[in-house]
C-alpha cells in the first residue's frame, strides 16, 4: 500500500496552478506526528503539502515513517535550502523531490517566488554533494512550461537526478477550477519528444516513466485513463486534519468524502468503515480520468502486463525506427 502525507496547507510560493497558498491551515490545527503511528506498513510515502519544511516537526514526520514505510519522499519547492540540508544529515536514506517549473523566468513567474529556481537547483545540488541518491526535480507541465520540460530533463540527465512529470489538474486540493492546457497540440508534442528520449535510455525506470506521460498525453486529450484507479484501495491520501481521504483529485474536501479521521479512529477502522466502502465505490465510478503519478504509480504496479505490453512495442518501434 502507499500514501500520501499532506503535511500542511501553508506555502511560501504563489503559484498560478494552484491555489493552496491561498487557504492554508494554521499550525494549531495540524495533525500531530505521533498519528502517524497508526498507519499500517507502507511500500511508499510521499510526505508533500503546500510545503512540508514549514512544519518545524518535519524531522519527528519522517522519523516515525521511518518506521512504517520502506521508501520515503518528500515533495518540496527547494526553497529552505538548509533545513533540507540539515534533515538529510539527520535522517539518511530519504528521497527529495523539488519542484521547478520551468528554466529561471518561468519558474519564478509561475511559483510567484523570487530567485525560486536558484533555491531550487541549490538545494539539489547540495544533496548531490551529500551523496544522496534518491534526488531528483519534477514539473506541472502547461501552456507556458512546455519546452522548458525538454531542457530540465536534459539538465536531469546531465546531473543524474530523477526527472518527474505531472500536467495541470482541477480539485479541491489545487483549489483551482480553470487550469487549462488551450495549445494541446504543441504541449503533446513536447511530451511525445520526452517520450523517445526516455526510451533511447538503458534505463528500465525510464521506458516506463515515458509509458506515464504517454498517460499524460492521453489525460491532456481527454481520453478515459489507460488503467483502473485505485485510489482508496492502494493507496490514499492524509491530509492536514487528519482525515484519510481516498485522493487528492475529488471536486471537494467534505466530511462525505473522508474515509474518517486518525485523530479519533485507529487506522483499521477508518480502512474498514462503511463510508470507506462506499468511497471505494465512488472511486471506481469516477469519470474524472485524473492522471497524476499517486495513483497512476500503484496503478502501474498492479496491472503491470498493460505498460509492460507498451514498452516493449515502442521500444522495438524505436530500434526498427517504425512510424
Amino acid at each position: 500500500m502507499e500514501a500520501a502525507i499532506i503535511t500542511t496547507y501553508r506555502c511560501n510560493c504563489k503559484c498560478v496552478m494552484c491555489n493552496i497558498w491561498r487557504s492554508p491551515t494554521t499550525p494549531a490545527e495540524e495533525f500531530e506526528p505521533r498519528i502517524l503511528e497508526k498507519l499500517p506498513e507502507l511500500d511508499f510515502a510521499n510526505i508533500t503539502g503546500g510545503e512540508p519544511f514549514l512544519r518545524e516537526d518535519i524531522g519527528e514526520i519522517v522519523r516515525i515513517l521511518k518506521t512504517k514505510a520502506r521508501r520515503i519522499v518528500i515533495s518540496t519547492n527547494g526553497y529552505f535550502t538548509e533545513k533540507i540540508i540539515s534533515l538529510v544529515k539527520e535522517s539518511g536514506d530519504i528521497g527529495i523531490r523539488i519542484s521547478i517549473e520551468g528554466l529561471p523566468a518561468a519558474n519564478d513567474e509561475l511559483r510567484g517566488i523570487k530567485d525560486g529556481f536558484d533555491h531550487g537547483l541549490r538545494t539539489l545540488l547540495e544533496l548531490q554533494r551529500l551523496g544522496l541518491k534518491d534526488i531528483g526535480f519534477g514539473i506541472t507541465v502547461s501552456d507556458r512550461n512546455a519546452r522548458d520540460m525538454l531542457e530540465l530533463y536534459q539538465l536531469a540527465r546531465a546531473m543524474n537526478v530523477e526527472f518527474a512529470t505531472a500536467v495541470i489538474h482541477n480539485s479541491y486540493y489545487f483549489h483551482k477550477e480553470d487550469n487549462v492546457i488551450r495549445e494541446k497540440e504543441a504541449v503533446i508534442e513536447c511530451f511525445e519528444e520526452l517520450i523517445k528520449e526516455l526510451l533511447r535510455t538503458n534505463k528500465l525506470k525510464n521506458w516506463f516513466r515515458a509509458y506515464f506521460n504517454y498517460g499524460l498525453i492521453n489525460y491532456i486529450r481527454g481520453n478515459p485513463r489507460l488503467l483502473p484507479c485505485g485510489a482508496g484501495e492502494n493507496m490514499f491520501f492524509l491530509d492536514p486534519w487528519g482525515e484519510i481521504r481516498p485522493c487528492n483529485g475529488l471536486d471537494e474536501a467534505t466530511p462525505e468524502t473522508s474515509m474518517g479521521n486518525l485523530n479519533e479512529q485507529s487506522f483499521e477502522e477508518v480502512w474498514n468503515s462503511a463510508r470507506a466502502s462506499l468511497l471505494k465505490e465512488k472511486v471506481r465510478d469516477c469519470k474524472k480520468n485524473c492522471w497524476m503519478i499517486g495513483t497512476a504509480s500503484p496503478a502501474m504496479k498492479k496491472h503491470l502486463a498493460k505498460p509492460l505490453n507498451w514498452v516493449i512495442k515502442h521500444k522495438l518501434k524505436l530500434l526498427f525506427r517504425i512510424d
